[in-house]
């Protein structure tokens, strides 16, 4: 064990905090006593609540600095404060909400970061350099992964400035009401994630033929998005007459591929300023560490990233709803703000319709983890946010029109958060955990963060780079904020690797598909 870790240590975040987090590796036992007095009279795990006062039946419990619930019965000082002893609050209203009452000052302009990316002919900057195949329904997807075998094999080791090839397959494309309103979310999806900087506009759709989604629709869009022009021989069709057996149809994808498979490989790496990154900011396997140590950093990181002009998004509508009333006074302008709130009261009726409350989350893990309930956990969570205002706010897969501070709404979901923020446009994502996960996006480098000391410790090699330092005082948020920015550029120069992308792990695309399956 750290021996700054041997004292015992607890965290409160705001001076009006009526509990605390226990830091210690393996929690605290009964008759610990703290260096201000405070005595344990039960065992309390490790980043669970602690009563810092007497709590009465029915009254607040406070954690940063709000109301995160109400005790269900008396709590005396010094006890363990597990979530079944906390009534979770309502959340929000919407309709009272203030707007754009409290804009941050613009933060002093930080310059002269670089990053060697992939400069696209539309402008975009990509962090990597793959070939991307779109498909326009699941029926082609076995097809597709063959040949992606095929191409790792035989063809990537003639391109060798080719980092690889992902194939963009999905659950949509039939079966589906391809005309409800809310099918403008997965047609939009999957458009915009052919379009991601990182498949450096070499556009190629394998098609089954019989889809609702046919290519053409699929390469059209909806009407917030840009039109992809594609010659037909980019488009393979299995139906064809033409293709007599399987292997007919796979020769027909290789010589697509090829084709573009020659134009990346004639890109380079070239000196980019860090105004040209777009990066998301996601956590999963939450902790009550999250928000105290691995967010606020990943919050500074992503105020420094918008210092340099560049894009950062967060996201996860269920975990940031129950902190709605910290954000709205953020947006730098009341029409931001409204559009806020749609995508609040969208996905309170989206939930509504399916009968789900707030109390569906937190999962078992977070509160094993220390969240008692989804107010705490979305506390924590807009901490990833840092201290920019929002200037743009997204519906789930749109690309952004403005560069800073985005709000991209999407499911809390950590693979369909990936998939959607990926449409959005990011080409790096961040991902902040306290319980762990090997999670991992074949489009873009994917950097898992660790909130506390004994999963940095114990997942040495899927982890890298721990804020729990934070918790235990051999850092500050500060520097590891600085040392999260400086990781950020040198993975998306190609100069370090993350662990995922070292041990090859990858996530399936998961598209948000709000739209009746039929």
């Amino acid at each position: 064990m750290n021996k700054i870790t041997e004292v015992p240590l607890y965290i409160k975040v705001h001076e009006t905090d009526n509990v605390a987090i226990v830091v210690n590796n393996n929690g605290l036992p009964a008759g610990t006593t703290f260096s201000d007095g405070l005595q344990l009279i039960e065992h309390v795990p490790q980043g669970h609540k602690v009563a810092l006062t007497n709590i009465a039946s029915g009254g607040n419990i406070i954690r940063y600095g709000e109301v995160i619930g109400y005790a269900l019965r008396d709590i005396a000082r010094g006890s363990w404060i597990e979530e079944s002893l906390v009534a979770l609050p309502e959340a929000p209203p919407l309709a009272s909400l203030p707007l754009a009452n409290r804009v941050p000052d613009p933060l002093p302009p930080l310059e002269g970061h670089t990053f060697l990316g992939y400069r696209n002919a539309d402008g975009s900057v990509g962090t990597r350099n793959l070939l991307g195949i779109t498909t326009s329904v699941h029926c082609v997807a076995g097809v597709v992964d063959y040949v992606v075998n095929i191409i790792e094999r035989d063809l990537l080791p003639r391109y060798p400035n080719v980092d690889g090839v992902v194939a963009l397959n999905h659950l949509y494309g039939c079966g589906v009401a391809i005309n409800a309103p809310a099918a403008v979310v997965p047609i939009r999806t999957i458009h915009n994630l052919a379009l991601n900087a990182n498949l450096g506009g070499e556009v190629m759709v394998v098609s089954l033929g019989c889809e609702k989604l046919q290519p053409e629709r699929l390469l059209t869009g909806t009407d917030d998005v840009q039109v992809i022009s594609l010659d037909e021989q980019d488009i393979v069709r299995l139906q064809d007459e033409k293709h007599i057996g399987f292997e007919a149809m796979v020769q027909e994808i290789l010589q697509v591929a090829e084709r573009h498979l020659q134009r990346l490989n004639q890109r380079q790496r070239e000196v980019c300023p860090a105004s040209e990154l777009i990066v998301g900011m996601q956590c999963g396997g939450s902790d009550a560490f999250s928000g105290v140590t691995a967010n606020p950093a990943v919050g500074f990181a992503s105020d420094l990233l918008v210092r340099c002009g560049a894009t950062v998004m967060f996201s996860e509508v269920t975990e940031v709803r129950d902190a709605i009333h910290l954000l709205t006074p953020r947006v730098v302008n009341e029409e931001v703000g409204k559009r806020l709130l749609e995508e609040m009261a969208w996905y309170d009726d989206y939930l509504d319709q399916g009968k789900t409350d707030r109390s569906a989350n937190p999962s078992p893990g977070n509160k094993k983890g220390g969240l008692a309930n989804v107010v705490e956990k979305a506390l924590g969570s807009i901490a990833k946010s840092g201290r920019s205002p929002i200037v743009e706010v997204l519906s789930p897969g749109q690309r952004p029109s403005k560069r800073g501070l985005i709000y991209a709404a999407t499911p809390a979901s950590d693979f369909v958060c990936g998939t959607q923020q990926m449409a959005s446009g990011i080409t790096l994502q961040v991902f902040t955990t306290g319980r762990g996960t090997p999670y991992g996006l074949a489009m873009i480098p994917v950097i898992k963060m660790a909130t506390r000391n004994a999963l940095a410790d114990r997942w040495h090699d899927l982890m890298d780079i721990n804020a729990g330092t934070i918790a235990t005082g051999e850092e500050t948020i500060e520097q590891v904020g600085w040392r999260l920015f400086e990781l950020i550029l040198d993975i998306a120069s190609g100069k370090k690797q993350t662990w995922s992308d070292r041990w090859g792990l990858r996530n399936q695309l998961a598209v948000f598909n709000p739209a009746p399956v039929t």
